[in-house]
């Protein structure tokens, strides 16, 4: 389905990012695993292509530092010659209420998880344009629709990336460059695991479908949205939260 397209997903050392890279992988794409955590990326790319046969890059780079993200576009291309798709997975999460939260709690997470999907589309709409194609997927989350008490910087930053993927597919649109995002709800992580069962259980409670999502869930729709069975879709927000989001 994505036989030789290529693909960078940002924050794909571990959690959904690997799920997203391997579900690509596994659908024939050349995957490049981009994470902070440079032994922890390079681990996982090598991984990928021993069990999948496909090619793979390594590229160690904080997507809240343009710099970084230029060396990530100029390296991929350098190796590759062409950037097909960008997932804009990094995120982190500094959780707080408002009248505790610091300065710093909410820099940083506006700095990696708005600024960083603002610079990975910025450097890789120029060499997308010139192809006259492209697929830009941002990982956003049910919280940025919904707000979340305790998260304001995380719910304003993800509501943040709704408003860029709309802007940004309309400018792109002409150029072949579609943006749409994901909205994961509640999805089975290290966080999650550090969970009492009660605290599971009032989750799951808010959920329809009444279990937690799977890293692979967002990754399946984030193979849908990189193929060409997605190629009149542009602009759009997919929820991928078992129908979380119309609790809210």
């Amino acid at each position: 389905m994505l036989k030789d397209k290529v693909a960078i997903i940002t924050g794909s050392a571990r959690g959904i990012g690997r799920a997203i890279a391997e579900e690509y992988a596994a659908n024939g794409a050349k995957v490049i695993i981009s994470d902070i955590m440079q032994d922890k990326a390079e681990e996982t790319a090598n991984e990928l292509k021993a069990k999948y046969n496909i090619d793979t890059l390594a590229i160690k780079a904080d997507v809240s530092k343009y710099e970084d993200v230029e060396t990530l576009v100029n390296q991929t291309i350098e190796k590759f010659g062409k950037i097909d798709i960008i997932v804009n997975n990094a995120g982190i999460t500094r959780d707080n209420l408002i009248m505790r939260m610091s300065e710093q709690e909410w820099n940083l997470v506006i700095d990696i998880n708005l600024k960083g999907v603002f610079n990975c589309t910025k450097a890789v709409s120029r060499p997308m344009m010139k192809q006259r194609y492209g697929k830009i997927i941002n990982i956003t989350s049910v919280v940025g629709e919904m707000g979340n008490p305790g998260q304001i910087n995380y719910s304003a930053s993800k509501a943040g990336v709704i408003g860029m993927t709309k802007t940004t597919a309309k400018e792109l649109g002409s150029r072949g460059i579609r943006v749409n995002a994901i909205a994961p709800g509640f999805i089975v992580s290290e966080m999650t695991d550090k969970m009492t069962d009660q605290a599971k259980e009032s989750l799951i409670k808010l959920i329809p479908l009444n279990e937690l999502g799977k890293p692979a869930d967002v990754a399946k729709a984030a193979v849908f949205l990189a193929s060409d069975m997605a190629d009149y879709i542009t602009g759009q927000v997919i929820n991928v939260c078992g129908g979380m989001v119309m609790q809210g």
